[in-house]
């Protein structure tokens, strides 16, 4: 483990849906629902009045019979080895997960979407179920970069296509960025990045143009880089990290 975690602080007052939403309930319209149907009570009161506001150090609230707590929010940055799931729990076929690395995490903090099994590099783990939905929603564009080993010589001909896009199954996809950092005749080296998350997305566009992708590695997503962090480590996200990757999804 690397770094000391930042805490974030929390506001004295908040609404009831955050409030909820900051404990690991459920996302802040997910939230709505609860208190509107109401399940959900405040000094042993029901209340389903949409806005109402608590004192996270007075109030007491409960769903069923459980009283809620603020959950110290988590944010990590793992370099994920080729051949892991991006799973919690066992894996399928006994395949390793993710799961084994963060042992040592002791709160449940989840992969914020995913990395194909044969893929490697940064992955975030988060339990901010707010900041990890923007992460992933492509309507903040927010930019993955990849290092790509791909079969075959890329030239300059067939470097320009890449950056016109091509048409894949499920749509167009254009690289937000695209460049070669190695040139050989078996093998080249590709920088690339896309705001989309679609399923194997990298690895679709370049086989596309005849390039099939021979390894794999994400190394950095928006503002937050993997760096020199080793293989199988994680680490906390730091403070500037943190204010930087909200900034940039609107946070």
């Amino acid at each position: 483990m690397y770094g000391t975690p930042f805490i974030q602080r929390l506001s004295l007052i908040v609404r009831l849906n955050r409030y909820l939403s900051m404990c690991g309930i459920s996302s802040r319209r997910n939230a709505d629902e609860l208190i509107v149907s109401g399940k959900v009570r405040v000094n042993g009161e029901l209340v389903n009045e949409l806005g109402y506001k608590i004192d996270t150090e007075i109030d007491k609230v409960e769903i069923g019979r459980k009283i809620l707590e603020i959950e110290r929010k988590r944010h990590v940055l793992l370099n994920k080895p080729r051949f892991y799931l991006t799973a919690l729990g066992k894996g399928e076929g006994g395949r390793k997960t993710i799961d084994e690395l963060i042992t040592d995490i002791p709160e449940r903090v989840y992969p914020v979407g995913r990395l194909d099994y044969d893929t490697e590099g940064l992955l975030i783990l988060t339990n901010d179920g707010e900041l990890a939905h923007k992460i992933m929603h492509p309507s903040y564009e927010l930019i993955k970069v990849y290092h790509a080993h791909v079969r075959g010589e890329v030239n300059k001909e067939t470097l320009e296509k890449m950056k016109r896009g091509a048409e894949l199954k499920d749509g167009f996809a254009r690289p937000d960025y695209i460049k070669v950092v190695k040139y050989d005749d078996k093998e080249a080296v590709i920088h690339i990045a896309f705001h989309e998350g679609r399923n194997r997305l990298v690895k679709r566009f370049l086989s596309e143009f005849g390039h099939p992708v021979l390894k794999l590695k994400r190394i950095s997503v928006g503002p937050i880089k993997l760096g020199n962090l080793p293989e199988e480590r994680w680490r906390n996200l730091t403070m500037n990290e943190l204010r930087a990757l909200k900034k940039a999804v609107g946070c």
